[in-house]
């Protein structure tokens, strides 16, 4: 395994599992992860296991217009031979909008681990970028987000 095979397979993960938050697709999204992988949403939910990650996005995604995501990333470093993490920017786009909606911005990361099957998430945080008493890198992140819009 060369160097940057592990950089170029999280990077890749990582867009997959935008992706399929982009498509609604809580079966799809659940399946990128390690049976007892994790997410951390955005409200500061707890989710363990893949399965309950189905469970949990099922009627989010068959109730709600989630918005799309428009992400950068902004590291991703090797931490042992087969544990990555990636760590990245997002906004979000109302479905039917043009343009992000700041209050939705958020600093994500993600750990990954090599299994016999492939890269796997074993834990997605998707923690508000809510900069309290600092408007300035706020707006900083969104222009960042809205050049990737362009």
């Amino acid at each position: 395994m060369t160097d940057n095979l592990p950089d170029i397979a999280v990077r890749m993960l990582y867009r997959q599992l935008l992706d399929r938050w982009d498509r609604q697709d809580a079966l799809g999204f659940a399946a990128l992860f390690t049976g007892e992988g994790s997410i951390v949403g955005f409200d500061g939910s707890a989710i363990d296991g893949r399965s309950e990650i189905e469970v949990h996005l099922h009627p989010i995604f068959a109730n709600h217009p989630t918005p799309t995501y428009v992400a950068k990333i902004r590291e991703v470093r090797l931490l042992s031979a087969d544990v990555v993490l990636l760590r990245a920017i997002a906004g979000m786009v109302p479905r039917g909008a043009s343009d992000i909606d700041p209050s939705l911005n958020a600093v994500q990361s993600l750990v990954a681990r090599h299994q016999h099957n492939g890269w796997r998430i074993e834990l997605f945080h998707n923690t508000p970028a809510a900069f309290h008493g600092r408007p300035e890198l706020a707006a900083k992140m969104t222009a960042e987000l809205r050049a990737l819009l362009a």
